[in-house]
């Protein structure tokens, strides 16, 4: 554990990882840290990536910065609630790494074509829903293509280096329309899909970022969705995101509705 937290020139880890190396220190800290005590709990540096990235955080609404003791400019994490809807018999597996099958190949890929009608906006969301699941769950999430050895590919939005987890997001506000439903859960087929060449099977996660949006998905609800998401093993996380994220991914979904 001691070399985990060793002060280390992370400049060649991901963006994502190092985000989730300062989520994790802000947590487990419990108080604000100025970015020299940040960058040495979180072995993030040098010290002006750290403040890029919490810079980055504030702007999505995750970390509030503001002048501490001594002038000196420190970062509290502001608090997000995540729901997890439970599973019955889940048979999901650990969240250990895993060893995958030797007929798949995954690379990760910030840059992932995104379908149409997906704003930045809503794309901006899901790096930040990934971001707070990921601190839940304990590990680094980013998207990810799946390429199966007869040349399927898939993409999905999110996964961790052990491929342990699986995660599908739609960052949507307010009730779905059938259509997007519809899409929803063609995006949890693949999912489920993929999971079967893994091995073992990892644990997969629809992730929302609005209660209204994940209703018809949840256990308590009566559709068959709702019921077949759960027997194949489909957790829902519901992430409560910052106001000003949602707002934005209203204004996004206002735009693409004229």
């Amino acid at each position: 554990m001691e070399a985990e937290w060793a002060l280390v020139d992370t400049r060649w880890m991901s963006a994502a990882s190092n985000r989730h190396r300062i989520l994790e220190a802000l947590r487990l800290s419990g108080q604000p840290l100025d970015d020299d005590r940040l960058s040495t709990a979180a072995g993030v540096c040098p010290r002006q990536q750290v403040n890029q990235i919490c810079r980055a955080l504030e702007k999505d609404g995750i970390v509030r910065r503001y002048r501490g003791p001594g002038e000196k400019l420190v970062n509290e994490l502001i608090g997000a609630d995540i729901a997890v809807a439970p599973i019955e018999g889940d048979q999901t597996g650990g969240r250990g790494i895993t060893n995958t099958s030797e007929s798949i190949d995954i690379a990760r890929d910030p840059m992932l074509d995104s379908p149409p009608g997906h704003s930045r906006e809503q794309r901006d969301a899901e790096r930040v829903m990934l971001d707070l699941l990921g601190l839940q769950l304990g590990v680094v999430l980013e998207p990810a293509r799946i390429v199966v050895t007869d040349g399927t590919r898939v993409e999905v939005d999110g996964s961790d280096a052990g491929r342990s987890v699986l995660v599908e997001c739609w960052a949507h506000q307010g009730p779905p329309k059938v259509a997007q439903k519809h899409k929803v859960l063609a995006d949890t087929l693949k999912l489920t899909w993929i999971a079967t060449k893994i091995e073992p099977r990892p644990r997969l996660f629809l992730c929302l970022g609005d209660p209204l949006a994940a209703k018809p998905f949840l256990p308590t609800s009566k559709s068959w969705a709702a019921h077949a998401l759960q027997d194949l093993g489909v957790t829902i996380a519901v992430v409560d995101l910052p106001l000003e994220v949602k707002d934005r991914v209203r204004a996004a979904q206002q735009r693409q509705y004229r």
